[in-house]
């Protein structure tokens, strides 16, 4: 039946992609069949004629727009995989705009007293019917607590739910029949990739995950000079409803206002970067909507993060190869990069080394060494990318949120100070935070990750060997699926209590 309702709805699809003209630019993609590609040139002529003409993911973001909330979500997410769409389409969705018409005020009122079980002057000393921001999937108003504190109240769309889960089964469908038709498509994981997105918006479509996500930030943050995160009202927010501190302050990217208000803008610029590694690579737990907007500067010239709807998280393990990756890269070490791609399984068998690290040198050379303002990130990202497909890297699902936070994070960097190079800022930070990642406690730490594996793969472990103890005699007596469970259970303990005795010798 789902597949009824895919097929229902992808004329309408094709309709606003091929009247954008987009069908042109996805027919040059070199992934796609033949056949494929042809079908959509010949429906771009079709519909679009000259429009073929205008920027990719200029096109694109025309298109999703007039999709809907679900679909402008979704063409973010895909900002971050030039592998599939190449660096114009992708780099052009980096410019995807997040605005919808506002509900009204009247509506929002209602919402408001819904949630709250009581009238609106009861919460509000005052409310400003005038939302200061309008989104696919909420809009913002700026209000008064009855104790005079100044707030933002967060309202999810009215229906946003349903649209979202309705077109989230759609992409999934999607992403099957794209595999089916194209199979070399499958090493882009684009089904996984459909799940984490849905993943995601479950977390920003309940606002209650926001508030815990901005709790977590600013327990991470609270001993770092320069950035503080805003308080929540946690008594009063809930799933649809989220009320946080009301920030004065400057974006990010306004640099002449900066300017005059006599803000040092390296020291912004150096802070900014100091924070978002230490997200990265210290908690493992990074803002990731990292758009000017969503990074304010207070009076005083603190950094204040806002908007904690989308957050990513990195193992340590992904953590230290980020980081390794990064130091090579800066010490032009591509027989490194190359090794370290194969140690992390990415590469299969058949890769020739020697020929991978030659390729890495032809893209990264020419970018390494430049001012930021002066690096063309999104061509050199789609030649990074298109070795990836020459090699058969296979996708890391974890590292697309980070893609795009880093995309963001150059974006802001290069507003605020064009002549700054945020490779350089980022290099110390990552060996001083790689340098105190070993001995006992890094051994501790990887086992603990490595029993939460164990753990999550024993059911299915045991499984197995139950199917093995049903099947034809062996000539000894299989142990009985309790005997397996605790067997199991035994070696987590005691892999458990080894990890807590190590722990007690590093105190």
């Amino acid at each position: 039946m789902r597949r009824v309702l895919v097929l229902v709805r992808l004329p309408g699809i094709a309709f606003a992609l091929g009247r954008a003209g987009v069908l042109g630019h996805i027919a040059r993609l070199p992934q796609l069949p033949g056949w494929l590609a042809g079908l959509c040139r010949f429906i771009d002529r079709v519909m679009a004629g000259r429009r073929t003409d205008i920027q990719a993911g200029a096109a694109l973001c025309e298109a999703l727009q007039a999709l809907g909330p679900a679909f402008i979500k979704f063409g973010q997410a895909l900002s971050t995989r030039s592998d599939l769409l190449g660096p114009d389409i992708a780099g052009g969705l980096t410019l995807l705009q997040d605005q919808l018409p506002a509900f009204p005020a009247t509506r929002a009122r209602a919402l408001i007293e819904e949630e709250t079980g009581r009238p609106l002057q009861e919460s509000f000393a005052e409310f400003e019917a005038e939302p200061v921001a309008a989104a696919s999937v909420a809009q913002v108003h700026k209000a008064r607590l009855q104790d005079g504190r100044w707030v933002a109240v967060k309202l999810l769309r009215p229906g946003i739910h349903q649209r979202m889960a309705r077109d989230i089964r759609l992409f999934d469908m999607l992403a099957g029949l794209v595999e089916w038709a194209a199979p070399g498509l499958r090493r882009l994981k684009l089904r996984e990739a459909v799940r984490q997105f849905e993943t995601i918006s479950e977390i920003e479509l309940d606002l209650r995950m926001e508030a815990a996500a901005g709790g977590k930030l600013a327990d991470n943050l609270a001993a770092d000079a320069g950035v503080r995160v805003p308080w929540i009202d946690l008594q009063n927010s809930t799933a649809n409803m989220l009320i946080s501190e009301w920030i004065d302050g400057r974006r990010i990217d306004d640099r002449v206002g900066l300017l005059a208000a006599g803000h040092d803008i390296s020291v912004l610029t150096e802070r900014a970067a100091d924070s978002f590694f230490k997200q990265v690579f210290r908690d493992g737990y990074f803002h990731a909507d990292m758009h000017p907007g969503n990074i304010l500067v207070a009076e005083d010239g603190v950094l204040v993060p806002i908007d904690f709807g989308i957050m990513g998280h990195l193992e340590l393990g992904d953590r230290l190869f980020l980081a390794e990756l990064l130091l090579a890269m800066l010490d032009r070490d591509y027989d490194r990069l190359a090794s370290l791609h194969e140690e992390a399984g990415m590469l299969s068998a058949e890769v020739e080394l020697a020929q991978f690290a030659q390729s890495l040198r032809a893209v990264v050379e020419p970018v390494l060494g430049k001012n930021l303002g002066e690096i063309e990130l999104g061509r050199a990202l789609g030649q990074i990318l298109q070795i990836s497909a020459r090699f058969n890297i296979a996708v890391q699902p974890q590292f697309n949120l980070l893609q795009k936070t880093l995309g963001m994070a150059e974006g802001v960097a290069r507003e605020l100070s064009p002549g700054s190079n945020i490779w350089e800022l980022a290099g110390p930070l990552a060996a001083d935070w790689k340098a105190g990642q070993t001995g006992l406690r890094l051994r501790v730490a990887r086992t603990v990750q490595d029993l939460a594996k164990l753990v999550r793969l024993l059911p299915d472990f045991l499984e197995q060997l139950e199917r093995q103890q049903n099947s034809p005699p062996a000539p000894s007596r299989p142990a009985s699926g309790w005997a397996l469970w605790a067997a199991g259970l035994a070696g987590i303990a005691g892999g458990i209590l080894l990890t807590l005795a190590l722990l007690g010798l590093m105190q």
